[in-house]
């Protein structure tokens, strides 16, 4: 019996969560300030076989975007946007695909693709865009350091990322639209890599997209770190034959959301399970004691379990503390 009034006070945490937001959002969309323009992308070839000449093509193709956005950026007079991007212009930089447009989307390579054995793809949550991407870049290069040689990492921004002062971080509605995104990209991957492990990193909101693409991933695992909750009850519901990891550090602010699910006429708020629940079934991992950006933190406890996950070192992951 003690649970309802548990799940009733649950309820009206994640009621005024949508308060808050709804109200918050006027005042920040009238506070952000107007789109840098962009170029449109030019239309790529798929990408059939990961080999470095076919990968140089790609990274020059990637790299003639970001500059062409850059000089959109730079008669806009954005200095910032455009050093930015002046930055991810590099030689040493290496992206399969760029758009600049509408916070931008990018997929960059950190190591070797063409001889990866272990490649993870990187899904970011709330608030990445190209105005925070080299935090997000950052993680990308902390892991495949951790991993070695004869790995790669994906840092895939292929998606609008809500923010936190948004309605939509309460909502499944841009994971949906992002999961077709993700599951065509992991495709394009697994034929180009067909014998490599490919493991899917998820953190935050980006947990609800990746399990909205679950069902069509052909991928060794999914991970799930830091999460609201993927939008389904358990591991069952993702419908994927990859092995599900989820993770939470003792730090995270995240642990105190309410993990509810409610479904009104027009929208469904929150996203239900708790995925280190018994009840979700995945397998947990010791993710220590980190906030919630810190998952992938150089000498961290959760860097350190998140790459023997990937790498399939199953046994060496340490529990959840």
């Amino acid at each position: 019996m003690a649970t309802r009034p548990r799940a009733r006070r649950l309820h009206r945490a994640l009621l005024a969560a949508l308060v808050t937001a709804s109200v918050a959002l006027p005042v920040s969309g009238a506070a952000r300030p107007a789109a840098v323009p962009a170029p449109a992308p030019a239309a790529l070839a798929p990408l059939t076989a990961a080999t470095p000449a076919a990968l140089a093509g790609r990274y020059a193709a990637g790299r003639d975007g970001i500059l062409a956005a850059e000089r959109a950026a730079a008669h806009h007079g954005d200095r910032t946007r455009a050093a930015a991007l002046r930055a991810m212009a590099a030689p040493t930089r290496q992206f399969l695909s760029f758009d600049g447009r509408d916070g931008g989307r990018t997929a960059e390579v950190v190591g070797d693709l063409a001889r990866a054995e272990r490649i993870a793809v990187l899904v970011p949550g709330s608030d990445t865009s190209l105005d925070t991407y080299e935090r997000f870049r950052a993680d990308a290069v902390a892991l495949q350091r951790e991993l070695g040689g004869r790995s790669a990492v994906v840092a895939w921004l292929g998606y609008a990322t809500p923010s936190l002062t948004s309605p939509d971080i309460l909502t499944p509605a841009l994971a949906e639209a992002a999961a077709p995104q993700l599951v065509d990209f992991l495709d394009e991957l697994t034929v180009a890599k067909p014998a490599a492990r490919v493991s899917l990193l998820c953190h935050s909101y980006g947990s609800v997209v990746c399990a909205r693409a679950a069902p069509d991933l052909r991928v060794a695992g999914i991970i799930v770190y830091g999460s609201p909750g993927t939008g389904v009850d358990s591991v069952r519901d993702l419908h994927t034959r990859a092995t599900v990891w989820a993770g939470r550090s003792a730090g995270d602010w995240i642990a105190h959301v309410p993990y509810v699910r409610i479904r009104l006429p027009f929208m469904t708020l929150g996203f239900g399970t708790d995925p280190v629940s018994g009840a979700f079934g995945a397998r947990t991992f010791d993710a220590g004691s980190g906030g919630h950006g810190d998952y992938l933190k150089a000498g961290s406890v959760s860097l350190r379990n998140l790459a023997r996950i990937v790498a399939g070192e199953y046994a060496a992951v340490s529990g959840r503390g």
